[in-house]
Parts: structure tokens; sequence; C-alpha cells
């Protein structure tokens, strides 16, 4: 402990609603994630970081460091293997983002059914990994009326295969497919070039393809043999290999392209840095267990009001959702600025979750209301006429 009984807490500077709040309990140092060194963290007793902060010997060894909270779901920057040997705590935040992904893959959905000109209860999709992300996800494909297949061999192998198919079978049956993996570089459930030759081979549709998870579960070189192949439909990337330095020729052939950002809801960055305060908090015994932002910004126009006379359900929900957070926004900004993938992500706007969201529906005979309400929204029932 420091002579002044505070603890030392290096942060990453674009965690969000943490500056000022250890400032009583902690000297706190906040630094780009990127650009946190070994002298840095040497006389530091915790460090909070995101993805961009590569928790391992180098930047550890002869540290004091005793704790490390990464406000994010994936952990694959910290080394557990030698923070576990060195006795140094570490926690991440699982589930933190996992409404904002949804939000995510529904926009994706919606968007690219009504620029293809297909219906969502009419196709099959494939979840790949259905943990706190992909079991969203399937809440939200299922009221959408798709048919869902699950392939989960960590889940399967525990509670038995009867939930679960196997990947070969929807390579085979899935119009759509998406991945929720974690990045796993070996062992039984390695997910590293998952999605290879042999798995874009073994398509039998035109599929929609969609990665949020991490960059390196797809062999970038496959995929664009595959989306240069006119068998192969099309691509929706958010996570890349070798971010922030992207390959722009894959870029151009994805249908959609973002900077890793559908975990970037503002109520997901809210949720990962509450999980690790409190971490560092119950770690230290700071008193902050508790700690929740109590001032998170409301959504620009947090009312949605609607007339669904003439409108087909599936217009609705685009209508309503596109209003809360359009994926293709975050589209048109990284193919207008790819160098800035870094900046992009830094100075990403506020989004806001569909539970901030009021729904008003003047005539609903496509029954969209129930719809939206499954899908999350606060839907005025009184409007639903």
């Amino acid at each position: 402990m420091k002579e002044d009984l505070k603890i030392k807490i290096v942060a990453d500077n674009k965690i969000p609603f943490l500056k000022g709040v250890l400032d009583q309990v902690a000297d706190m140092v906040f630094l780009p994630g990127k650009e946190i060194s070994a002298a840095d963290v040497r006389e530091a007793d915790a460090l909070i970081t995101r993805t961009r902060t590569c928790c391992d010997a180098s930047l550890l060894d002869g540290s004091d460091v005793k704790f490390i909270a990464t406000a994010t779901i994936g952990y694959d920057h910290i080394d557990t293997e030698y923070c576990d040997r060195q006795g140094i705590g570490w926690t991440n935040a699982p589930g933190c983002n996992s409404f904002s992904v949804e939000q995510y893959i529904l926009s994706v959905l919606l968007n690219i059914a009504s620029q293809e000109s297909f219906e969502l209860k009419d196709k099959t999709i494939g979840i790949i990994g259905v943990g706190h992300v992909g079991s969203k996800v399937e809440k939200i494909a299922r009221a959408l009326g798709m048919r869902v297949l699950l392939n989960d061999p960590p889940r399967a192998r525990k509670e038995g295969p009867h939930a679960f198919e196997d990947l070969e079978y929807i390579l085979q049956e899935a119009d759509i497919i998406t991945l929720h993996v974690p990045l796993n570089l070996s062992g039984e459930d390695k997910t590293y070039y998952l999605a290879g030759h042999d798995f874009f081979g073994q398509l039998a549709k035109k599929v929609l393809f969609i990665n949020s998870s991490r960059g390196k579960v797809v062999d970038s070189g496959a995929l664009k043999a595959a989306l240069q192949d006119q068998k192969f439909g099309w691509a929706v990337l958010d996570v890349w290999e070798g971010e922030p330095g992207i390959d722009l020729e894959l870029l151009e052939l994805a249908r959609i392209a973002t900077t890793h950002i559908a975990g970037y809801s503002t109520d997901g960055k809210a949720k990962g840095t509450s999980m690790s305060v409190q971490a560092v908090s119950r770690f230290f015994n700071l008193g902050f267990d508790d700690w929740y932002p109590d001032k998170i910004p409301a959504p620009e126009n947090p009312e949605i009001t609607m007339d669904g006379t003439g409108m087909e359900l599936q217009e609705m929900l685009l209508d309503v959702v596109n209003r809360a957070y359009n994926v293709m926004e975050d589209d048109r900004r990284l193919r207008e600025s790819p160098e800035h993938f870094e900046e992009l992500r830094g100075t990403y706007p506020i989004r806001r979750e569909p539970g901030a969201f009021r729904v008003k529906i003047i005539n609903d005979p496509a029954g969209a209301g129930a719809v939206l309400e499954k899908l999350g929204f606060q839907v005025m029932s009184d409007f639903c006429l």
C-alpha cells in the first residue's frame, strides 16, 4: 500500500464513466490502452483495461500489480496462465454487452432482409456459440419467427446434445450463420480459424455470414476466396484480423463492415465499467461493491411514434429498430475513413439499447407491438390500435 494509503490504479482512458469514481480511494492514472507500458504499471496495484492492453509477462514482470479487471467480455488479451502463476487476480465482464450485440445483429438482419427482399420468418439461422450473446441472438431470432439451429460443443457436452446441432449440419441447413464464440487458440474447443476453407467449402447455400466475435476466428484469406465465389452470399464483419490495420480488400467485399462496435452501446459500456469497478472494490475492499453509473445519457429521441397503416410486420420492425440504432450508419463511417478505425471506436457516438426507447404505434394490424416488446422495446400499449 502506498504511503497515502491509496492504491494506484492504471486505467484505459477510453473506459467511460470511470473518471472521478475512485479518486477518493485510489491514485488514478489514465492512459491510452495500447500505449500502457511496463514502466507505467511498475508501481500500480491494479489495472482496469480494455482489449487493447496486452497483459502478459512483458507488461507485468517486476510490477506491483495484484489485480486486473477488463471491462470487456473477452479476455484473450490477458495471459491468464501467467497471472495465475504470479498470483495476480483477474476478471472480465461476462455478458456486459450482450444486449448491445443482440441489438447489432437485429439491425443487421432487418436491414439485409429489406435490401434483399426476403422474409426472415422463412429463413434458418445457425448460431455458433450460445453463451451470453448467442442466447440473446437466439431470443430475437425466435421472436422474428426464424427456424433456429444452435451449435455449442461445450454446452452440448455438459447439458446433452438434444438442443444442439453438429457444425456440419448447420453448414448444410442454415441461410444465415452468426458466430458468437470466444477465441480459443488450442484445445478441444479451438476456435482459431474456425471459419476457414473447409468451413466455407461445406456451405450448401448462399449464406449471410456474420462475425461479431473475434477477428481470428475467421481465416480472412478463406473468407475473401469464398466471397469471390458466386456460390457465397454476403459477409457482415464487425471484427477483423490485425485490427486496427484491417484488410481493405476484405472491407470492399463485405456487405456490412463496422469497427468492432457491436458491443459498444452506452448501456453495455456502463455495465462493463461497473463490473470492473465492483471487482476492484471487492478485491481491495474499497467500498464500491454496488457502484453503477448514475448519469447514462438518454437517447436523442427516446420516443418513437409510427403509423402502421398499410405496413407489413417486417417493414414496421425495421422502421422502429433503425430509429433506435441503424447499423448502416456505422458501415458508412468505416468505409469513409478505414484508416481511422481506432479513432472511430474511441469516439463512438451514444447508442442506447431498445429498453431506453418508448414506442407508440397507431394502427398495428400486423402485431408489431407484441414483437417489439419481445425485442426489448417499451411499447405504449394504449397506442397499439
